[in-house]
């Protein structure tokens, strides 16, 4: 849904018609997670491992979850749950999209007086 759609030349019946497919369309958020997936590599401080001359360990999977108060958090990911982790950062990506059309489609009835 990346594409911004010309809202203005569509009719009060369209855009109702399209905000209900839009909640429609919402897939369940049961696995939603909202931040970045990332993956890293870790220096461990051992002397003389591996990693001291470049070559990292992992790479290991964290997510680095939205802002709080000023700071960034950063979880860890196992490896059995790197897979669900991905599709519940997809799916927020999806979901979020997906509601900034339905706010658009509201603020557009709005302003036409055809809110309710």
């Amino acid at each position: 849904m990346t594409d911004k759609i010309d809202l203005a030349p569509m009719s009060v019946r369209q855009l109702r018609s399209r905000r209900r497919r839009l909640v429609k369309s919402l897939p369940d958020i049961e696995g939603l997670i909202t931040g970045s997936v990332v993956d890293q590599g870790r220096r461990c401080g051992k002397e003389g491992c591996r990693c001291t001359q470049g070559e990292l360990h992992g790479p290991y999977t964290y997510v680095v979850l939205p802002r709080i108060q000023g700071r960034t958090r950063t979880v860890y990911v196992p490896k059995s749950a790197a897979a669900a982790v991905r599709q519940g950062a997809a799916l927020s990506i999806e979901v979020q999209e997906t509601l900034q059309e339905i706010s658009a489609i509201n603020i557009e009835l709005l302003t036409r007086r055809k809110l309710p």
